[in-house]
């Protein structure tokens, strides 16, 4: 069987096979190498990763361990205590410790496996403010870029602790001139997109609260957001040149860790090593 290599996080990795998305990137990057195994939780902070842990995770004994696992939370967890997203939010030094619980977890199920963590991106606050997920009375971002840098911060201080691979988009990111543009956009909301029509499920699954007429209102402006430049932005969720830099950091660390396209074994024998005078031979 192929190695596997586990991404672990929030809404960031679930939509990660989106078109452009860093996830599908490394699954093609890694054809015929590894099984790039998708963990996204939509929203989900440390807290509640930690909460999940052995759910997601198959037993040691009942599954070979994989080649890594990318830990990417931090961009709920930074959501502010006093705004609308309070409940994701997570004191930065609860944090620092779920994320050495959850590195803990992992290294003691799988020694061998390379924990690679990511740190939350930056934050776009004017884009925040035109697109909250739900009613936002104050009229003030849920996130700022200062509190995501420092929680950026910590989980580069955690990785370090631990002796573990991190990539720093929050810094990385921001080195571009015009990030807001080229990093962050609605991707999160193409996910509402139904052959231009509302499917009632999908807005009860994604929309927080509201009656029906409160959740179509919200659907309404979600489906009438994107384009497919992704120059409109969420201010949080990533463009294709956010994926783009995740993808090529987290394949830089990868492979410095020794997991890369050179190390890995290829998945059965290529096209171009089979004897075309007697093919049934190279099995």
């Amino acid at each position: 069987m192929r190695p596997k290599i586990y991404l672990f996080g929030d809404s960031i990795t679930e939509e990660s096979y989106s078109d452009g998305g860093w996830g599908a990137s490394l699954t093609n990057h890694f054809s015929r190498t590894a099984d790039i195994v998708l963990r996204g939780y939509s929203g989900y902070n440390t807290r509640w990763a930690l909460r999940v842990l052995d759910e997601v995770f198959p037993p040691a004994v009942d599954a070979a361990a994989p080649v890594a696992v990318a830990v990417f939370f931090g961009a709920n967890d930074a959501c502010l205590p006093d705004r609308y997203a309070s409940f994701q939010h997570v004191p930065l030094d609860e944090y620092k410790r779920n994320l050495h619980s959850i590195f803990s977890s992992l290294k003691k199920r799988w020694p061998s496996a390379v924990i690679v963590f990511i740190t939350p991106p930056p934050v776009d606050e004017a884009a925040r403010l035109q697109h909250p997920y739900c009613e936002n009375p104050s009229g003030l971002p849920e996130r700022t870029n200062e509190v995501a840098g420092a929680y950026a911060k910590a989980c580069v201080y955690v990785a370090k602790d631990c002796g573990t691979p991190v990539v720093d988009i929050w810094t990385k990111m921001q080195e571009l001139p015009d990030w807001k543009n080229l990093c962050l956009s609605l991707a999160l909301f193409e996910m509402f997109k139904c052959n231009n029509h509302i499917d009632a499920s999908i807005v009860q699954k994604w929309v927080w609260k509201g009656d029906i007429a409160h959740r179509k209102k919200w659907a309404s402006l979600l489906l009438n957001s994107g384009t497919p430049s992704g120059k409109t932005r969420d201010g949080l969720h990533l463009g294709q040149s956010g994926n783009r830099i995740v993808f090529e950091e987290v394949v830089v660390k990868l492979r410095e860790a020794d997991v890369s396209l050179e190390k890995l074994p290829v998945d059965l024998p290529l096209f171009s090593e089979i004897d075309p005078k007697d093919p049934l031979k190279s099995f």
